[in-house]
Parts: C-alpha cells; sequence; structure tokens
C-alpha cells in the first residue's frame, strides 16, 4: 500500500496518511503481511563480498546512485516510516522528523524506544518539510528515504549532507511493502539478517493469531473509512491480501464493484459495505461526510445485516490503529496484529 505517513487527527501524520487512502494505488495497509522479492524491486547490489554488511555497498536509485563506503553508524530519517524501519533494526536516528508534533508516541513506537533504552528520539520540526540544516547539523553516516514522498525536491539537497537511501522508481514511493523498504534500507546499514528477523517475526504473530483464531477463516469482510468526501470502500477487488486475509477473512463479491480510483460509497449505496464482518473508521471525526453518530443511526445501514447481528465494529484512530493499517511499516505491522485480532473476534461472534 502506501507505506506513508499517517496518524492522528489533527496532525500531519494522519492528515497525510489518510487523506491518501482515498487515492491508494495499492493499499498496502492491507499488504501488512505480505511477502516479497524486493532485489528486483530496489535495485541494490553489493559492490563487496558476501552479503550480509559487506562494504562498500552500491545502490541504484531514481535520482542516481548511492554509494556506502562503511558500515553506517549516525543515521538520519527523512519520515515516520524511515523512522520506524531504524527502530526496528535496532538503531536509533541521529535525527527524525516530529511527526507527532509533541503529542504521545503510537504504543509501538513507545515500546520500540523502551527496548532500545532510550528515553525520546532527537527530532527536527518538519511543518515545513525536510530540515536540511538539521540534519547536515547531525552529521550523519547516512539518510534513509525509503518512506517518503518528498524525494524529487528532497535529493539534491540531501546527497551533499549523507548518502541518501532510497528507490529505483518514483512509482515505489506508493507501491513497495514495508518489507521491501525494510530490507533495502538493511542492505545501506549492513543488518540484512536482522531484517529477516523482523519480518519472520511479524509472520509469526499473525500466524498465530490466524490459528487462535480458526473462525475468521473464510468469512467475507469489508472494511470502510469515512473521509471528508465520501465514504470509501477500503477492501476493493484490487487491494493485496493482507493483515485481513493473513487472518484468514476473504474479501465480498462486492469488492469487485471498486477500485483504487472507484471506491466512493453513496449512502443510497451504502448496502454494499454488508459483509459477515464490517469494520469502520472514522479518522476525520466528525469533519468526515458524515459523523459516527449520522452514519451509525442511518436506516439503510442499520439494516445490514452485519449491523442488525452484531458484526459490526469500529476501527479506532485515537490509538493510531487506523492509521498504522493503512501505513504499515515494520515497527506497526506486529502491533497492527496485536490490536486488530480482538476487534476482529468480537465482530465475528456479534451480538
Amino acid at each position: 500500500m502506501l507505506n506513508r505517513p499517517a496518524g492522528r487527527t489533527p496532525g500531519r501524520r494522519l492528515r497525510r496518511g489518510v487523506l491518501a487512502l482515498t487515492t491508494a494505488l495499492s493499499l498496502g495497509l492491507l499488504a501488512a503481511c505480505g511477502g516479497s522479492d524486493s532485489s528486483s524491486a530496489t535495485g541494490a547490489t553489493n559492490s563487496g563480498k558476501g552479503s550480509g554488511g559487506s562494504f562498500p555497498v552500491t545502490m541504484k536509485n531514481a535520482w542516481g546512485t548511492t554509494e556506502v563506503e562503511k558500515k553506517p553508524v549516525k543515521v538520519a530519517t527523512l519520515s515516520d516510516g524511515d523512522t520506524s524501519i531504524a527502530l526496528a533494526l535496532g538503531v536509533v536516528p541521529v535525527i527524525s522528523p516530529d511527526v507527532e508534533d509533541g503529542a504521545k508516541l503510537p504504543a509501538y513506537k513507545q515500546r520500540a524506544l523502551d527496548k532500545l533504552g532510550v528515553d525520546k528520539l532527537t527530532m527536527y520540526d518538519d511543518t515545513d518539510g525536510t530540515a536540511y540544516e538539521d540534519i547536515a547539523a547531525a552529521a550523519p553516516d547516512v539518510i534513509l528515504g525509503v518512506n517518503t514522498w518528498e524525494m524529487d525536491k528532497d535529493y539534491d539537497k540531501l546527497t551533499p549532507i549523507a548518502p541518501v537511501v532510497t528507490f529505483t522508481d518514483k512509482k515505489q514511493a506508493d507501491t513497495m511493502t514495508w518489507q521491501e523498504r525494510l530490507e533495502t534500507a538493511a542492505r545501506a546499514l549492513g543488518l540484512e539478517a536482522e531484517a529477516k528477523k523482523v519480518i519472520a517475526a511479524t509472520e509469526k504473530v499473525t500466524a498465530d493469531a490466524a490459528a487462535a483464531h480458526p473462525e475468521f477463516k473464510g468469512r467475507t469482510y469489508t472494511y470502510a473509512v469515512v473521509h471528508p468526501e465520501q465514504i470509501s470502500f477500503m477492501s476493493y477487488a484490487e487491494q493485496d491480501p493482507g493483515v485481513f486475509e493473513q487472518l484468514g477473512f476473504t474479501k465480498t463479491d462486492k469488492a469487485k464493484n471498486y477500485a483504487p480510483d472507484k471506491n466512493g460509497v453513496s449512502l443510497e449505496n451504502v448496502d454494499q459495505l454488508d459483509a459477515d464482518v464490517l469494520l469502520v473508521s472514522y479518522p476525520f471525526g466528525d469533519r468526515g461526510v458524515l459523523s459516527p453518530e449520522e452514519l451509525e443511526k442511518n436506516k439503510l445501514f442499520r439494516s445490514l445485516g452485519a449491523v442488525k447481528n452484531g458484526h459490526f465494529v469500529v476501527v479506532p484512530w485515537e490509538n493510531m490503529l487506523a492509521s498504522a493499517l493503512a501505513y504499515p511499516d515494520a515497527l506497526s505491522a506486529p502491533w497492527v496484529v496485536e490490536e486488530l485480532t480482538p476487534l476482529l473476534a468480537k465482530a465475528a461472534a456479534g451480538a
């Protein structure tokens, strides 16, 4: 999916992330647990011998070539997703963007900091974009930008500071899975073995959750998000299988009626949302096209089988779950499974 910055309301992280859901090109949201062969996607090559942290490393990207001469020690990050990658690999960035704007950290990030014995991160104010001077002052050995949409304007300004690790094709800003982004960064940092452990750990969390809930298998689901301009049918046919389907659910037959660029559901057609399990998120609160109260009091909505029989659940945005679903990364993916599974179990059980 669009593995991009997303977060709370109000705040940059949620505004960026959930807004992008309406224009999602591959909805990495639900590709949270999918694997991929990233070697062709990243275009990274290792000019040293072997693959386990040999240096120098040469990595092609959409703007040129990155040369990492020796194993980096000081790492700067350009987005929340890049910070998550570093933390998941056990690396504390020397500087990162302040995407929370001083608010409480999401649970998965705080858990990572606690594990690494770090009280807080050194951050720059990214209200006006990337703070080049702050990054330069931190004197990083490498800059991670595999989770950013700003590389077109950032690349030439960042390369004089340190080697920039990013994607090989501009389209990959939207299409790379979190696993591919993690593996790309890991090659540059000489932490490929650690990346494999992170991916395997998430796969185990997901497999264990699915095994613990056989009632999920084969049941249909719909996931809808109430945006300012429309109700969006997010579990459309072209959406990559991911966390819901890894847990055993399947798309409804109505999913074929929707696509990334055709996912609006009108109130007159709200019956399109019906499924064995229905999940809705209101990341914009009362600023959505409908407030939670308005939608849930709507007669047609209340007539849906999922709603009448208690198979309807709201995915919260306050704790960042809706955001992390939209933009899974190496740090949030297992936490998403942990938080989502009880909600799905409740919806599956019904009233």
